[in-house]
């Protein structure tokens, strides 16, 4: 149980995950991420509290407000999107966040670079660093 954990340790395991994961709350407002210095969609400090439709182009603000909608609306639990950015291929997921009776309490987005994932064929059984 997460209670169990110390901060210190919550805080390495969200370091080390090998995704970028941001959270937005039931307001819209981002409260938090990950990988700070390494993100792909990197954003400033002043971004945290404020409202999650200012950190996307504007072109892509009403698919931000459609799945935040569908979330919020129970209509939709999650979204996927892929992009090619730069010669490399980004998945971007986002999952809705619920307490045990469901109710929605915000939105973690979850980034991940699978340009190297895509490459993997066959087996790795052995220990190789």
């Amino acid at each position: 149980m997460i209670e169990n954990l110390s901060k210190e340790q919550l805080e390495g395991i969200l370091e080390v995950i090998p995704l970028e994961i941001s959270f937005v709350d039931e307001n819209d407002l981002v409260g938090f991420w990950n990988k700070h210095e390494t993100r792909i969609f990197k954003r400033p400090l002043s971004v945290i509290g404020k409202s999650v439709q200012n950190c996307h182009p504007k072109d892509s603000v009403d698919k931000v407000n459609q799945v935040l909608s569908d979330f919020k609306s129970g209509k939709q639990d999650s979204a996927e999107f892929w992009i090619d950015l730069g010669g490399r291929k980004v998945y971007i997921r986002y999952f809705a966040v619920r307490d045990k009776t469901g109710r929605y309490l915000g939105t973690l987005e979850a980034t991940q670079d699978i340009t190297a994932i895509m490459k993997i064929d066959g087996e790795k059984r052995l220990l190789e660093y």
